[in-house]
């Protein structure tokens, strides 16, 4: 099969197509035929040698990638929730190396969900990592409530698009952040109220939220604890390529 190897750590001139063996799935795997791919943040970190390189071995050369979407062709023992055939997605072997940057790759069940008839491949992969992030930090501390005041950073970004809407499906009232042309945007996703960040500095926001999720980090974070009411949570989740 073709893959996307990276060379050497650096630039994208370092990554190359070449031919690989298909692996075998083992328990409670399947292997997925490709059909869509994305490229996060963590991505190019891990590519100029910062990101899961930092976490674990990666040596190159090795082949990166975790956002996918695609068909199931072989399953594994204990995989009886899955079948041939069958089209699924999500961000796969998370935080180690998944490899995903081929025409087929191995993927645990547990991290692979079905796809929906009315969304494409493409839009499927793309939403895999940023919703999980979503997902998980709204999840911490008893998760939400329907009725709490929700302050989503970057609410046009990939992570925060998808916050604001998790947010209003579970009731609450969300205030997005983003700079004034994606203010129709932010609001399409339904979002009660919205911030220019490029007009309105932090501590002049109206406070007392429940909960904010703030994709930015450094002294964004720092400003929005004075947002919180008390006993409110913030979570941190940095998504720049730094």
């Amino acid at each position: 099969m073709r893959a996307i190897v990276l060379e050497q750590f650096g630039s994208v001139a370092n990554f190359r197509e070449r031919d690989v063996p298909i692996g075998r799935p083992g328990r409670g795997q399947v292997l997925i035929d490709v059909a869509a791919g994305s490229v996060n943040p963590i991505d190019i970190k891990t590519r100029v040698g910062r990101g899961a390189a930092k976490w674990f071995p990666v040596i190159p050369p090795v082949i990166l990638g975790w956002d996918i979407a695609g068909k199931i062709v072989n399953c594994g023992p204990d995989t009886d929730t899955f079948s041939l055939g069958e089209d699924v997605f999500g961000a796969i072997g998370f935080p180690g190396l998944a490899q995903a940057n081929a025409d087929y790759v191995i993927a645990d069940v547990a991290h692979i969900a079905k796809k929906p008839a009315s969304i494409s491949f493409e839009e499927s992969a793309a939403a895999a990592l940023a919703g999980l992030t979503a997902w998980q930090a709204f999840n911490q501390n008893d998760g939400l409530h329907a009725g709490q005041k929700v302050l989503v950073h970057g609410a046009s970004g990939g992570v925060g698009h998808l916050a604001v809407q998790m947010a209003k499906a579970c009731g609450c009232h969300v205030t997005g952040t983003s700079s004034g042309r994606n203010r129709q945007f932010v609001q399409s996703l339904g979002a009660d109220g919205h911030i220019d960040y490029q007009k309105t500095p932090i501590p002049n926001y109206p406070g007392d939220f429940d909960f904010i999720l703030d994709p930015i980090g450094g002294d964004v974070t720092l400003a929005s604890l004075g947002l919180l009411k008390q006993g409110g949570h913030l979570v941190c989740d940095p998504q720049s390529p730094r």
